[in-house]
């Protein structure tokens, strides 16, 4: 390729040569060095960094229907009374697409936006796919637990049944929480001790007829055995049991599976499922957000994301806010102004703490 000294290239009007060439190398190196770093720094600011950011999500009311007009508490076999107010669910948001440097750095200068590593959300050696199958079904649990939960604060008494299903064990999809035991292989197995004694003369292998009584009507299926747990002999039937169940005899069925992951949304369930068939108003007109995790016994749990899910609560309306007690070092000096946190350990409390706020009485807060 041939080539044409500078000289010449001088001879044609090409804007901002000579003065270019005209600046002492000294300033020509620094206008160099400039433009280079103005590229670099674009290129930094737009290559994908490993975070996500979390923001505001939706919130749901239980009393109410989803984006689709669906009711999210739908009960079958009894009359739902009128309720009036809000019971919302709370959410977090997480960016989906990769996220650059600049985006965020925009997310560490706003006030409701958190910036973490990508790994907190998506556990390392798991896909997204993976991860959001376990909060799906993590939230299916939650849903189950808030139905045993609501039925024992709403008087239901308490028997033996299921509390979790493993999604590895011989009794997937199969038995489901909240089953109350009857027999299997055809003895009574109404107690912890009567379920162990069966399981240890039955072996591994072994198809076995299970009979539970689910939504106040009987059922019978055939589970074939998985191995011995430690310590143990006999099959197993990969259920986490307790004599503690309480069962509706009525039929719940509870929305948003398709929408939401995790199992912080328990809490605002059981009580979106107490106020449709219990006796007592839980909201008295008012807007009541809240999260928390909870087990069949009523225990209220932690949740991540609790300073963002009450900006949104506040955002949709909400005046009142329902936080989990191990939550409460988290909310302090971010409560929205508006809004008034009350701190919670059992579905309990949160029943009374209602109560009393309609009342006008002192309620626990953060």
């Amino acid at each position: 390729m041939s080539r044409r000294p500078l000289d010449a290239l001088l001879d044609r009007p090409i804007p901002g040569i000579r003065w270019f060439v005209a600046l002492s190398r000294r300033v020509r190196a620094l206008l160099i060095a400039l433009v280079l770093f103005v590229v670099l720094f674009i290129l930094a600011l737009t290559m994908p960094v490993p975070y996500v950011v979390l923001s505001p999500g939706p919130t749901y009311n239980t009393l109410g229907t989803d984006e689709a007009g669906s009711q999210i508490i739908v009960i079958k076999g009894t009359t739902a009374k009128r309720t009036t107010g809000h019971l919302n669910m709370t959410t977090v948001d997480v960016s989906s697409e990769p996220l650059s440097a600049f985006d965020a750095l925009k997310g560490w200068l706003l006030h409701d936006e958190v910036v973490v590593p990508r790994s907190s959300v998506y556990a390392p050696g798991k896909s997204d796919k993976q991860v959001n199958q376990e909060n799906t079904q993590a939230f299916a649990q939650s849903q189950d637990s808030a139905i045993a939960a609501a039925s024992c604060e709403l008087g239901y008494p308490k028997k033996f049944g299921v509390v979790t299903v493993r999604s590895d064990g011989a009794s997937y999809k199969k038995l489901e929480p909240s089953d109350l035991f009857v027999s299997v292989a055809g003895k009574p197995t109404t107690t912890s001790a009567q379920l162990t004694s069966v399981l240890s003369s039955e072996p591994p292998g072994t198809a076995v007829p299970v009979v539970v009584t689910r939504e106040g009507q009987r059922k019978q299926v055939s589970i074939t055995l998985g191995p011995a747990l430690k310590g143990r002999t006999g099959g197993s039937l990969g259920v986490e049991v307790s004599e503690q169940i309480c069962q509706l005899p009525f039929e719940v069925d509870l929305g948003l599976g398709n929408q939401i992951g995790g199992p912080s949304a328990g809490l605002m369930f059981a009580l979106g499922i107490m106020d449709k068939v219990g006796t007592v108003d839980l909201t008295h007109g008012r807007f009541i957000a809240g999260t928390g995790t909870i087990d069949p016994a009523g225990t209220v749990g932690p949740i991540g994301g609790i300073q963002l899910k009450m900006i949104a609560a506040r955002r949709a309306g909400a005046t009142v806010f329902l936080a989990p007690a191990a939550n409460c070092a988290d909310v302090r000096g971010a409560v929205p102004g508006g809004l008034q946190v009350i701190k919670v350990s059992k579905l309990q409390d949160a029943v009374q703490d209602l109560q009393a706020l309609a009342a006008g009485t002192a309620v626990p807060h953060c």
